[in-house]
């Protein structure tokens, strides 16, 4: 289906570009979002008609979103989760937890901005990208931990992970000494000499 472009969509096109689109991207997507017009004779005399009107609203919308962009770009936001001895969470971080813990701290930005490729499924710092606009885009700090204290150690670039592994493995390796003191001590063969 051929369309014409009322806002930039990303790896499509910019305001007034007029391309061709899957029949269910542009009918499930483009039309209700009204990100898009169909490609008619009616539609294109329409665009020219309000093109001014549309690239205006476009540049208003791009300032609110740089503006609110200045205030989350770089935040660093925590979250606190339940994870096993590895790391690995029960359950996963999404990108809605993540809209949530933003819309917490004060900004004004939609649900859907978040933008993940896939959930967070282990603790640790991961980068996000926060689409405010189809050209503006904040990037922002999530801190998975399963504890404050855990949190700012992470913060500061320490592996919890590894170094919890390290720490149960000198642990072992200082009970095995224990062990193997106490068994020379308690042998009563070793006793008998």
């Amino acid at each position: 289906m051929q369309v014409i472009l009322l806002e930039r969509v990303e790896s499509l096109g910019a305001i007034g570009d007029e391309v061709k689109v899957r029949d269910g991207f542009a009918r499930n997507f483009l039309l209700p979002q009204k990100k898009a017009l169909r490609a008619t004779d009616d539609n294109r005399k329409l665009f020219e008609a309000r093109r001014a009107e549309i690239e205006a609203r476009n540049a208003e919308q791009k300032a609110a979103a740089e503006k609110a962009s200045g205030k989350i770009d770089g935040s660093s936001y925590l979250l606190i989760r339940s994870a096993g001895e590895a790391g690995q969470l029960y359950g996963s971080v999404s990108a809605r937890d993540v809209a949530e813990e933003i819309l917490k701290s004060g900004a004004k930005i939609e649900r859907s901005a978040v933008v993940l490729d896939k959930p967070i499924k282990t603790i640790g710092v991961y980068d996000v990208r926060v689409r405010l606009h189809a050209e503006v885009y904040a990037n922002v700090k999530v801190n998975v931990a399963r504890s404050a204290d855990e949190a700012e150690r992470q913060a500061k670039g320490e592996n919890v992970i590894a170094s919890a592994a390290e720490a149960d493995r000198a642990d072992a390796e200082a009970q095995a000494k224990e062990l193997s003191a106490n068994s020379i001590t308690n042998d009563p063969s070793a006793r008998a000499e």
